[in-house]
């Protein structure tokens, strides 16, 4: 009878047990958090975006797989198939819904008004349609642009060329676009003191001939947008590193190439921004009371060697304060 007594206590205690863990598996996975990125189509920067969120998150101390999942879709570079895409995924009630485009984000706000949403680089949301104003929106929307303007461009000029006066400028005079950025650019150096001096290149084969004439008439030369200039960088680089005429550029990808300098927002730099809101979100924050972050003081990032070939001493301030130096 005692013996009975014994193996019916421990049976009881070996159910108890297992409906603990049961309970204890549940409950975990109750906590793991359902994260969606929508994506318009794959490139290196959605890459760096992606990477940057995880960065972020596992920075916060969640673990993928253990404190949250992910699951993504891409459209193929079809806003039509991002809407169907959206809409599929909402039904599953992610906790943030992640949108690296403004179409994808735009997909979203439209399927749901209540699930938090969290966009990516979208220029301006608010003609965009995403939000009403750059403050907390009130509303499911929350996220991250990537606006740059011209101006915030202009005081990287002086702080690796401190006595610059003269900035060269080579575009195509047949891109009017490019020609618009240009007289804008124009007026900002202008109002900061400082003159520009032009080069046209209407072909790729003309960009390092327009960029030798400007030896010895430029303190440096700055790179706008202009499809054309870009095509030709590497002679650029070249014909700069020949006739030691500092070279500074519009985005880190052509610092990479080989000019001295540049103020650029990366899909890195965006991919941790958006982490670190959705941290935030999944920490219990409303995404209408987080107004639109927007990057006061954008990325510097530097060539060291780039800067040695083109007779350019960087400053230990510059330095210390770049997010990136390549050597």
């Amino acid at each position: 009878m005692k013996m009975n007594h014994r193996f019916i206590a421990t049976l009881i205690a070996r159910i108890l047990l297992c409906l603990s863990m049961s309970i204890a598996s549940l409950s975990a996975s109750a906590q793991i958090k359902s994260l969606v990125i929508l994506t318009l189509e794959d490139s290196d920067t959605t890459e760096e975006i992606r990477s940057g969120i995880r960065d972020a998150l596992r920075a916060g101390g969640l673990q993928e797989g253990k404190q949250y999942k992910i699951q993504s879709a891409n459209a193929q570079g079809s806003p039509e198939i991002a809407s169907k895409q959206a809409l599929e995924l909402i039904r599953g009630k992610p906790d943030v819904i992640l949108a690296l485009s403004q179409p994808n984000a735009q997909a979203a706000a439209a399927h749901t008004t209540t699930m938090p949403i969290v966009f990516v680089g979208v220029t301006d949301p608010i003609e965009a349609g995403l939000v009403p104003g750059w403050g907390a929106s009130g509303t499911n929307v929350t996220g991250v642009s990537d606006v740059l303007t011209l101006s915030r461009r202009i005081p990287l000029i002086r702080q690796v060329v401190p006595a610059a006066k003269r900035v060269g400028v080579i575009f195509n005079a047949t891109d009017t676009a490019s020609v618009a950025q240009v007289r804008e650019f124009q007026t900002l150096l202008g109002e900061a003191g400082l003159v520009m001096v032009e080069a046209t290149a209407n072909r790729p084969i003309d960009v390092a001939s327009a960029a030798r004439s400007m030896a010895g008439k430029v303190d440096l030369i700055y790179t706008l947008h202009d499809a054309t200039v870009l095509k030709a960088y590497a002679q650029l680089v070249a014909t700069a590193n020949q006739t030691r005429v500092p070279l500074l550029a519009s985005e880190f990808a052509q610092v990479k190439q080989g000019a001295v300098a540049a103020v650029d927002i990366t899909g890195r730099d965006l991919g941790l921004a958006a982490g670190r809101l959705t941290l935030r979100v999944l920490r219990g924050a409303k995404p209408g009371t987080i107004p639109i972050e927007v990057m006061q003081k954008p990325p510097v990032y530097l060539n060291s060697q780039a800067a040695q070939r083109q007779g350019v001493g960087l400053s230990e301030s510059l330095v210390k304060s770049a997010s990136q130096v390549l050597k």
